[in-house]
């Protein structure tokens, strides 16, 4: 029996099959573009989290300072990027059903418990929830730091980014994140994080809020940091009348007509 040696590389073996539905009139699928840089870090006593305040529709800021970091229980908040009223809903819907559950339970949420709730939510929809997440908080495990994306794959890492302008963000971690850094390093970190993606990411800008959550305690610094400030005008733009030479001037009288009446163009 001979083994025939499959070649190694991209396939391009649904290219005719695809050609032929988009011929049809079947439009293929296209990136989704998220608009937002969101990130967190695990500090020495916490979990520090960060995003920036541009909401888009389109090629539109519709809100220069719109909040991108969603209470989900008193131990943790998620940042979220992509739709805004999927993430703004489905943080809602899950921080009901932890409420619900620390009723019934008579204990305190559990970061793993948000994640798992969240996931299993996504996976159902499989992507078409546009809802990219940073999941951070405190339990008795100490500090938790999660994505989550849009079709319900995890990961649980140190340092994370999200959103579009999250390679600049990730850039800046990756040269600078340390292993049990100081709190207001921590805080400086996801700020100058956060910055490079609103400075390099067209779908991102305003300014930076900061969420820093500790074993019991956290606090919100809204607009932690104002990168775009509008600055004075240094000088009055308003000209004066006569400023422009007028070089001719034309004026053309005008007849008024009134129906059924004719002009004498004799």
């Amino acid at each position: 029996m001979s083994s025939t040696k499959v070649a190694g590389g991209f396939s391009f073996e649904n290219h005719v099959r695809n050609v032929a539905l988009q011929n049809k009139g079947m439009a293929l699928p296209r990136a989704t573009k998220t608009g937002t840089t969101i990130a967190g870090i695990i500090f020495k006593d916490g979990v520090v989290l960060g995003a920036d305040t541009r909401a888009t529709e389109g090629p539109i800021v519709a809100d220069k300072n719109c909040e991108k970091i969603h209470y989900l229980a008193p131990n943790m908040y998620c940042c979220g990027a992509g739709t805004a009223a999927d993430t703004e809903f489905t943080t809602s819907m899950i921080c009901s059903d932890l409420e619900l559950h620390r009723l019934a339970t008579g204990r305190d949420s559990r970061v793993v418990t948000a994640l798992t709730m969240l996931k299993q939510y996504l996976f159902k929809y499989q992507g078409h929830i546009g809802a990219a997440l940073v999941l951070g908080g405190y339990d008795h495990s100490g500090p938790q730091l999660f994505t989550i994306y849009p079709h319900g794959s995890t990961d649980k890492l140190p340092y994370v980014t999200m959103g579009s302008g999250s390679l600049a963000a990730m850039a800046v971690f990756e040269a600078k994140w340390q292993r049990d850094m100081e709190r207001q390093d921590a805080i400086e970190l996801v700020r100058e994080a956060i910055e490079s993606g609103i400075f390099n990411d067209l779908g991102s800008g305003s300014n930076v809020d900061i969420c820093v959550l500790e074993k019991d305690k956290v606090d919100m610094l809204r607009n932690y940091a104002r990168p775009n400030e509008r600055g004075q005008k240094e000088q009055n733009y308003r000209f004066q009348r006569g400023t422009t030479d007028v070089l001719s001037t034309s004026v053309r009288n005008l007849v008024i007509v009134e129906e059924g009446d004719q002009m004498d163009t004799s």
